[in-house]
């Protein structure tokens, strides 16, 4: 009998001319909701979606517009994807979720907490303010402009496998074989909203900031540093930082097991009261 792949969902019409292609598993609590980053789609968190549908938890991911299976949008904003992830919530019931967001799809969980009731976030190698590295906006336009044609040359995928992650093993490869980097021009378009994003300067009396948060660096990540996640985390009463020394930009790929023990860690001494817990950790 064949293994049914619950990442691969189904195409969902959200409103005229947007249908995201959405994997959805129910479950009990806590709901759990995965936003990937930029150029990514809902695959970059295969571990962390298997990981909680063995833990029976209620799982949602999906590619944001733009990305993945996912149709475009006509003009690109947080607020929009903010507002369709509002809708995706709506339509399957799930209320109060855990954010689990990654580069930069932390603005997005960001904007959503300042509108929306969460019960906590988890923010991987992402974060407030200064997100692009000085070399991404050259590169990200040379990619749109036409460069990404490069990528169907042979061997440029495998030079992209080596210079983004610091691991060679079985499970990056998978990693990369389902997130292969997009040739498509909204992959890249998409990108521009997140460059001169300041969440300060969009939300000077920021909201909701009370609710308990996860923040994961790795010490090989370039782009979003442990300093960097000590930052964000003050802005929450209740944050937590967490940093892994051997992982790269794609530290819950890289570093599985200790992300997904982390999060299990953390979701029941933070988000769940412990005398209220109706699910039990396995290990």
């Amino acid at each position: 009998m064949s293994h049914h792949d619950a990442l691969i969902g189904e195409k969902i019409h959200l409103r005229r001319g947007v249908n995201l292609q959405v994997s959805h598993s129910p479950g009990v609590y806590p709901p759990m909701v995965f936003i990937h980053g930029g150029t990514g789609n809902r695959f970059n968190f295969r571990m962390q979606y298997e990981y909680a549908l063995a833990q029976g938890w209620e799982v949602l991911a999906y590619d944001l517009a733009g990305n993945g299976q996912s149709s475009r949008y006509s003009r690109y904003s947080i607020r929009r994807h903010c507002r369709d992830l509002h809708r995706l919530l709506h339509r399957f019931g799930m209320q109060s979720p855990v954010l689990c967001c990654h580069s930069y799809g932390v603005p997005i969980g960001l904007e959503f907490v300042q509108h929306h009731q969460v019960r906590g976030i988890i923010a991987i190698a992402g974060g407030t303010h200064d997100l692009a590295p000085w070399w991404e906006i050259p590169l990200m336009k040379f990619m749109a402009w036409g460069g990404r044609y490069l990528l169907h040359l042979p061997g440029v995928q495998t030079i992209n496998k080596f210079l983004s992650t610091s691991y060679r093993h079985s499970v990056m490869e998978r990693f990369f074989t389902e997130n292969p980097a997009p040739t498509d021009f909204d992959a890249y378009k998409s990108l521009e909203i997140f460059w001169n994003y300041n969440f300060f300067i969009r939300h000077p009396l920021p909201k909701n900031l009370h609710i308990p948060a996860l923040i994961i660096t790795a010490g090989k990540d370039p782009t979003f540093t442990a300093k960097m996640g000590d930052e964000l985390t003050s802005h929450f009463d209740h944050g937590t930082h967490l940093h892994f020394a051997d992982g790269g930009h794609l530290v819950m790929a890289e570093c599985a097991e200790l992300v997904n023990g982390a999060i299990a860690n953390w979701l029941k001494q933070k988000v769940i009261p412990i005398q209220n817990s109706k699910f039990k950790i396995q290990n």
